[in-house]
């Protein structure tokens, strides 16, 4: 699947479903009109935005798909796939060169209210696309990920999961669009190809142990007959269920056998020869220019501007400060033997802290979950003056995906609400999670973190559809970190402290994370010297510390925006506290940073600033 452009991160990252209008906005932000009642410069910058999201979309079907948008005159894209070849490379950049020149025609001095924040965060993200685009020459120029195809990208990766379940099938059209689209994954499988050849004579090659782990996946994937594959069988479940006829099972199986085995059979191959002359080293620093790659990559993440150094020092700094907080809340449970992360081993391995592991149990732990988003639901009016329309919903993790899945996640809905959004607990195994650490799990994915955030931004009416699919993981995974520890000051954990110690390791991970990320790509660390940090730090399994390890050398900088981005938050929350006195009201301090929608942190600094410099009036 595309991945390259910033703009279309929703595919990636997600979207709340738009189900109503959001309570005005504090007046302090000097609300813009409604992008349909723009006059002059706005309305010039409101056509650009309109025209950008239209262009991104014929570029990027999947994310149609994502957002509910492929019917109508948009319906042809949902027959297709994105163009992954080199040659489309040369168009994104040459067409991100053109956006960003049309959007330096507006005057900027005219615009006034979240229309400045739309341009500010607009233009900021297309100039850091470009600056891929024109320093690297591999992958495209992504910040994303230097590598085109590996454990974690690539469409063998991605095309499963995303026609399960994003590409909806209802009718007989949707199931002969997803007939073309499975026809569709040889040509991107070897067009990825064709870039990886070009990256591996530029000396981009994955480490080996990366090679390794997409090679055990791509064998899984050619070992799994056509019956069994969830491209083949996916079309087959879901077209019955809808009553349609027709031979969908041998026309799917056709051209898995005959078509995308062959092709991911060519990917392996190559793989398999990169392999006997692949290095160990874990960071990127070795790539062409990889000092620049990973500074760049890490500023795309965070949208800070932090050194890795700046990071990697502030994570050791608070590795400290919260192992001796944990070990003084351990303590206090009379958990006193051992290291820090040894007693949280020993607690994660306790039975009694683990729901049994039967339908029953699962049932119950589900129930225990909603339990408490209906409490931290009623807390929400004394903490936020906007409040989501959309309520969240707690599944299970489907059983026949579960294997594959992560612990947790939130999945957003489409625009027009038609699938809502919902927080996704993985039960493949309930000693994965304890007890004690699914509460803050839950406040991260659903209320108060991502679900209020991302509903909040989709219900406003005001916001251009541009800067309600954008993403950026500093804000945004920074917001769900924060809303971690605001539900400790909600009193979450008041008769919960086990939960507490929950919270915390949660944010000792995230701490962890950036003495990792910056210890492998600026530092030289090893795989395994970051491996064994983070098992001896956190009490982590060494498979799970392996697995986190891995998913940091090939996504750079990725795992750093999560506590950059808190720290943002906290720090600009101390800052209208101290600069308002009296007059601050968190409600309005939430409603200021969440109503302009996802923002770069700089930006999000600039918007906090104006709204402390309107409350003194």
């Amino acid at each position: 699947m595309h991945r390259r452009s910033l703009l279309m991160t929703m595919a990636a990252a997600g979207l709340a479903p738009g189900l109503g209008r959001a309570a005005p906005a504090s007046d302090a932000l000097g609300r813009a009109a409604h992008p349909g009642e723009a006059t002059g410069q706005s309305a010039k910058l409101h056509a650009l935005f309109d025209r950008f999201v239209q262009e991104q979309l014929q570029r990027n079907p999947e994310a149609a798909t994502s957002l509910g948008l492929d019917h109508g005159a948009l319906a042809p894209l949902k027959s297709r796939l994105s163009d992954v070849s080199m040659a489309a490379d040369a168009k994104d950049r040459r067409d991100n060169a053109a956006r960003i020149a049309a959007l330096r025609t507006i005057d900027r001095g005219s615009l006034s209210g979240v229309d400045v924040a739309s341009y500010d965060t607009v233009l900021y993200e297309l100039q850091l696309i470009q600056a891929g685009y024109d320093a690297f020459d591999y992958n495209g120029g992504s910040l994303q990920t230097p590598y085109v195809v590996s454990q974690l990208v690539g469409t063998y990766h991605d095309a499963p999961d995303f026609l399960d379940t994003q590409h909806e099938i209802k009718t007989a059209a949707d199931a002969e669009a997803y007939i073309a689209r499975l026809d569709a994954i040889p040509r991107s499988m070897d067009q990825e190809l064709e870039r990886i050849r070009h990256d591996s004579g530029a000396g981009v090659v994955p480490p080996d142990f990366v090679i390794d782990k997409t090679l055990i996946q791509m064998k899984s994937f050619l070992d799994t007959p056509a019956e069994k594959a969830t491209l083949v069988a996916s079309l087959v479940r879901r077209s019955k269920a809808a009553g349609l006829t027709g031979d969908y099972a041998g026309r799917a199986s056709d051209i898995y056998t005959r078509q995308i085995l062959p092709a991911l059979s060519r990917q392996a191959d190559h793989f398999r020869d990169a392999r006997t002359h692949a290095v160990h080293t874990a960071g990127v620093a070795r790539l062409p220019k990889g000092g620049d790659y990973y500074a760049l990559s890490l500023k795309s993440y965070t949208t800070s501007s932090m050194s890795p150094s700046e990071i990697h020092q502030t994570g050791l700094r608070l590795v400290a400060e919260l192992s001796s907080g944990i070990d003084t809340l351990l303590r206090a449970q009379n958990f006193t033997q051992g290291s820090v992360g040894a007693r949280l081993a020993a607690l994660a391995a306790n039975p009694a802290y683990i729901y049994p592991d039967t339908d029953a149990g699962k049932d119950t732990l589900i129930a225990d979950l909603n339990g408490k988003v209906r409490v931290v639901q009623g807390k929400l009016p004394q903490y936020f003056g906007a409040l989501p329309k959309a309520t969240v919903e707690i599944r299970r993790v489907p059983k026949a995906i579960e294997a594959g899945s992560p612990g947790g996640y939130y999945q957003p809905g489409t625009l027009d609400g038609s699938r809502p959004g919902a927080y996704y607990i993985n039960l493949r195994d309930t000693a994965e999670v304890p007890r004690w650490a699914l509460p803050t799990l839950t406040f991260h994915e659903s209320i108060p973190g991502h679900h209020l955030q991302l509903t909040l931004a989709q219900e406003m009416k005001d916001l251009p559809l541009i800067r309600k699919i954008v993403f950026f993981s500093g804000y945004g995974e920074g917001w769900a970190l924060y809303a971690e520890q605001l539900a400790v000051e909600m009193g979450m954990y008041d008769d919960d402290p086990l939960g507490h110690i929950g919270q915390m390791q949660g944010a000792l991970f995230r701490a962890v994370r950036l003495v990792v990320d910056t210890g492998m790509h600026a530092q030289g660390w090893s795989r395994e010297q970051a491996v064994k940090y983070f098992v001896d730090t956190l009490g982590e399994k060494q498979t799970a510390a392996v697995t986190e390890v891995e998913r940091y050398c090939v996504w750079p900088g990725q795992a750093c925006s999560y506590m950059v981005g808190k720290l943002t938050w906290l720090r600009l929350r101390a800052q209208a506290r101290a600069a308002l006195g009296p007059k601050f009201d968190i409600r309005h301090f939430h409603d200021a940073g969440l109503l302009s929608g996802a923002l770069p942190l700089d930006v999000l600094d600039r918007v906090i600033g104006q709204y402390v410099a309107a409350a003194k009036t």
